[in-house]
């Protein structure tokens, strides 16, 4: 499939790779090369350091690439959105963080650890994780806590 988005074209470079680096014969090799150089160079086009090795869904999107960050063994699921300079790395302990199905991770944000963003979490710009975030919770703020939706009055 034809994407003029470089983030389309650089997380296709990961999973062409990631589809051919078993495979020891010739064609796989060359196949596995080939992947290695696209996502080489839509790394450099587009300012970002993203781990051939992360698993990483198709349908992520990255409106912003630039500056983004994410370890080899940060795992991102389906329908997540992650914004320009974030950051899902390893501290000092080994791990990398897991982000379900649906989760947005707002610009300059640093998940670090071996932490779960939850189902739907929203993860506020520039919130530095250390610790999970439950399922369609909100996390912000340095380090990144926890804060309620507010109520809506019905009350006209």
């Amino acid at each position: 499939m034809f994407s003029p988005h470089p983030d389309r074209k650089l997380i296709n470079a990961i999973h062409a790779y990631q589809r051919h680096r078993a495979d020891r014969g010739p064609l796989g090799r060359l196949l596995c090369l080939w992947g290695k150089l696209r996502h080489a160079f839509w790394s450099a086009i587009t300012a970002s350091d993203i781990h051939r090795d992360a698993t990483i869904a198709a349908t992520v999107s990255f409106p912003h690439l630039t500056g983004v960050v994410i370890h080899k063994d940060a795992v991102i699921e389906d329908n997540c959105m992650i914004m320009q300079q974030v950051t899902l790395g390893q501290t000092a302990d080994s791990g990398a963080p897991f982000v379900a199905k649906g989760a947005y991770i707002g610009a300059g944000a640093k998940v670090l650890g071996q932490v779960r963003i939850g189902r739907n979490a929203q993860i506020g710009a520039n919130a530095v994780v250390l610790h999970d975030v439950p399922d369609d919770a909100t996390a912000v703020g340095v380090p990144a806590r926890l804060v309620q939706k507010e109520q809506r009055s019905t009350n006209v």
